[in-house]
């Protein structure tokens, strides 16, 4: 599932812009309290000074920001300060600023209102925090950045880049992941050891008492140590004067310290591929095609306006969305098993024709398997290395293990993620591994449901074109008619979990004609992005259902749903 890629804006204000003063203003009532914020215009262009909120020690900071970025200090003061940024036309003498907190008895939320009309300036925060907090902090497409470890940390963003520097020394245990963006070490990370694998870290040091998960749909994640000379628990000296429980004072913002080399290196107790932890994401992406409903034709230059989004019969708010112009990866998966083996040539004319059916800026690989998985050619929009490195095919040996290679295909998409593309794997067979009854060989480690269930979760679009080639039985021996139909089904019900379309070829010479019809479908799919409002992760089933209102002949075609884990 998947999630939107725009580059962050800094926090610094350009000069035809002001940056916009924050007033805070608390009024109690029992248990909590609600503090609106106003905005008041700076002649100079400096920086927005801060104000101070009291927080019980321990207690939990909740950060909400759709309109902007999010900067975090870690400092040894034991309350919030905080400072918002507007960017207003320079000839607009006021506005409202849309920042609003909520403080509990042990918790603080502070929240950008959603823009309501055209054109909304960005808002960006800047916020300093005790290190005994516990934050929790969201942004769409903003830039967000942590310096220091409070207590606990849970970091997301829907598309932005996400960087944090953590003190020495490191005393954590980390998860960061992003699905379609990337996850860079710092060196002074790198020299501890860790390593990132397919768009996942996760490690743990010391007694790995600080608990950090971070995750980003589209964005890259930049995790670093913080600089020689910056305290362990404070990177920021606290204001001068602390606040009391109904007070909010204006102050002035403390630079961090200086910078510096990490520390030598301590070995991480690395955690087993096996034992990643899910990092917790709300995000939900959809990737599916438009057809109309009584030729076939795939429909597109539609806008996110022509779409509603429905889970549980609930309408979703759409977070980002993608036209069917945005460009692919496409991973060609060719059967060179059994009676195929003695048609390659057919298989590799076809296969040139789908290169040549793409468009320019989509990139291609090609894999091949029977009873080992080859890759023929890496991700490349070279059309003519793709088509030398067709003519080079040879069928692989072995028996057929397709279920191992439809498997090793989504290793192969997932480790080469690309923020601004989207992906498809295009998977050509008969659908035998040697798993089936009366197949011979040696079949796949991979069952079918497993890799039916990846299939299901691939944040992307999965297409099956089901060869036939089903010969007669004239003994027990001999595959039976049941084995090719139960292959058929579950090519089938691939294509349906990935959220693709499912096509018959009844013989290999119609193959090159079944790839256009791919890749026609592709230029029709688009993709959008939703954080559901039902936050409960039950592990249940939740249907999704795509309507498009002005288009009455029109239907969307891509995955019925997910589970919420």
């Amino acid at each position: 599932m998947a999630l939107s890629r725009h580059k962050s804006k800094s926090l610094r204000l350009r000069s035809r812009f002001a940056a916009l003063l924050l007033v805070l203003s608390l009024s109690f009532v029992p248990m909590a309290s609600v503090a609106s914020i106003a905005a008041s215009q700076s002649s100079d262009g400096s920086d927005a000074s801060y104000v101070s909120v009291a927080l019980s020690p321990g207690g939990e900071v909740s950060v909400e920001n759709r309109r902007g970025g999010v900067r975090v200090e870690v400092w040894a003061g034991d309350y919030v300060a905080v400072a918002a940024l507007m960017q207003a036309p320079k000839r607009a003498s006021r506005h409202k600023m849309p920042v609003a907190i909520e403080r509990g008895e042990s918790s603080l939320t502070i929240r950008v209102e959603r823009a309501t009309g055209a054109n909304p300036p960005r808002v960006d925060l800047k916020l300093r925090i005790p290190a005994s907090a516990r934050l929790k902090v969201l942004t769409s497409d903003g830039e967000l950045e942590i310096i220091g470890a409070p207590t606990s940390l849970s970091a997301q963003t829907l598309s932005g880049d996400l960087r944090l520097s953590m003190p020495l020394p490191l005393d954590a245990s980390v998860t960061a992941q992003s699905l379609n963006g990337s996850v860079m070490l710092g060196e002074g990370v790198e020299a501890m050891g860790a390593r990132a694998v397919r768009g996942k870290f996760q490690a743990r040091w010391g007694a790995g008492t600080r608990a950090v998960n971070l995750f980003s749909g589209r964005g890259r994640i930049n995790l670093n140590t913080l600089a020689e000379g910056a305290d362990a628990s404070a990177t920021a000296r606290p204001l001068a004067r602390k606040p009391r429980a109904d007070d909010a004072q204006e102050n002035t913002p403390v630079a961090p310290g200086p910078a510096r080399t990490p520390r030598p290196a301590e070995t991480p107790q690395e955690v087993d591929e096996d034992e990643v932890v899910r990092v917790e994401s709300d995000l939900v992406t959809l990737n599916f095609s438009v057809v109309d409903r009584a030729s076939g034709r795939g429909l597109a230059g539609l806008a996110s306006n022509d779409f509603k989004i429905y889970e549980d019969n609930v309408e979703q708010r759409v977070e980002h969305f993608e036209s069917a112009n945005a460009p692919f990866d496409l991973l060609l998966v060719l059967d060179l098993s059994g009676s195929t083996a003695r048609v390659t040539d057919t298989i590799r004319a076809a296969a040139r024709s789908f290169v040549a059916a793409t468009r320019p800026q989509d990139r291609i690989a090609i894999i091949t398997f029977a009873g080992e998985t080859q890759i023929v050619a890496h991700l490349t929009t070279d059309r003519a290395s793709l088509r030398e490195s067709i003519d080079r095919i040879a069928p692989p040996k072995g028996d057929t293990r397709l279920y191992d290679s439809l498997a090793s295909a989504l290793d192969y998409m997932t480790g080469r993620i690309d923020a601004s593309r989207r992906r498809a794997v295009i998977l050509m067979s008969d659908g035998l591994d040697s798993t089936l009854p009366n197949v011979t060989g040696t079949g796949s480690t991979a069952s079918y449901d497993d890799v039916r269930s990846r299939v299901q979760e691939f944040d992307g679009v999965v297409y099956t074109i089901w060869t036939n080639t089903e010969y007669e039985a004239f003994s027990p021996e001999d595959v039976q008619p049941e084995t090719f139909d139960l292959a058929h089904d579950r090519m089938e019900e691939v294509a349906s979990a990935g959220g693709g379309a499912f096509y018959e070829v009844e013989k290999l010479e119609d193959l090159a004609g079944a790839y256009e019809r791919v890749v026609a479908d592709l230029g029709t799919v688009y993709s959008l992005s939703y954080s559901p409002t039902n936050k409960g992760r039950d592990g249940r089933w939740r249907a999704i259902r795509v309507r498009l209102p002005r288009l009455s002949d029109a239907v969307a075609r891509g995955k019925r749903g997910y589970f919420a884990k």
